[in-house]
């Protein structure tokens, strides 16, 4: 059986002392916590401070973001082996605001996966489809293409997880369906296992896109559902901890 993973993407939220706080709440929960993954994405400078609150405890630290080069005259970046400096393990790559709002390429999504394989670091690679590219039926082919692109070239590894977060339910209150959810993400796993094989098919998947304690249940039951990455919701020790606890129940 796949273990669960429970993900906290905090984005531009939380100053320092928040950050301790929210993180704190987290790792004292985490106790009860034996089997799966928790991870948390504070902002870039709340990393050094949160990691010294979840050292040692079964909550693991990511980033938001990173380049894909080690260093160099990058003005804003920072880098894969400044990360794992401040105890980062996972990286969130390609969040559709990414894309978005920064116009990062599936080219670019690519380089930093390599990057952060080659530093062992586990990338959370995000995809999916406008609520347009849904609405004209090419959600298989948008989410499909992303996938290939992102990991062409890329040996396999343990430490890929995929997010799959419909860029239409990304803090706007929506969610995709329980039903829509699985049939993505049997979707994504059949893609996963033409890339790599039968290990493919046991890579992590995760629902993100305006997930709540309300409708974790629902979507975590679902097969192919290995765990959510949680924006809004995340924000808040409540909520998140409600999410996880739900999710001990149900996998």
């Amino acid at each position: 059986m796949r273990r669960w993973m429970i993900a906290g993407n905090w984005k531009m939220n939380k100053n320092i002392e928040e950050s301790r706080k929210l993180a704190k709440d987290i790792v004292d929960f985490s106790k009860k916590v034996e089997s799966g993954d928790i991870v948390i994405a504070p902002p870039f400078t709340a990393l050094k401070e949160v990691y010294e609150v979840t050292r040692g405890s079964k909550v693991k630290l990511a980033a938001q973001n990173c380049h894909f080069e080690e260093k160099g005259a990058y003005t804003g970046e920072v880098s894969l082996p400044m990360l794992k400096d401040v105890g980062c393990t996972h990286v969130i790559i390609g969040h559709s605001e990414r894309r978005k709002y920064f116009s990062e390429s599936d080219n670019i999504v690519n380089k930093k996966i390599k990057a952060t394989l080659k530093w062992e670091v586990a990338p959370i690679l995000c995809v999916g489809e406008t609520e347009e590219e849904r609405d004209t039926g090419i959600t298989e082919y948008v989410v499909g293409t992303q996938i290939k692109k992102a990991l062409k070239g890329i040996e396999f590894s343990e430490k890929l997880v995929i997010a799959y977060e419909p860029v239409w339910a990304i803090g706007t209150g929506k969610n995709a369906t329980p039903q829509q959810a699985q049939e993505v993400h049997k979707f994504i796993r059949d893609v996963l296992r033409s890339i790599y094989g039968e290990k493919g098919g046991n890579l992590l998947i995760l629902y993100g896109g305006s997930v709540t304690p309300d409708n974790i249940g629902d979507l975590i039951s679902m097969e192919d559902v290995d765990g959510v990455l949680v924006g809004g919701a995340s924000l808040k020790s409540d909520s998140f901890i409600a999410i996880i606890e739900k999710t001990l129940e149900l996998k």
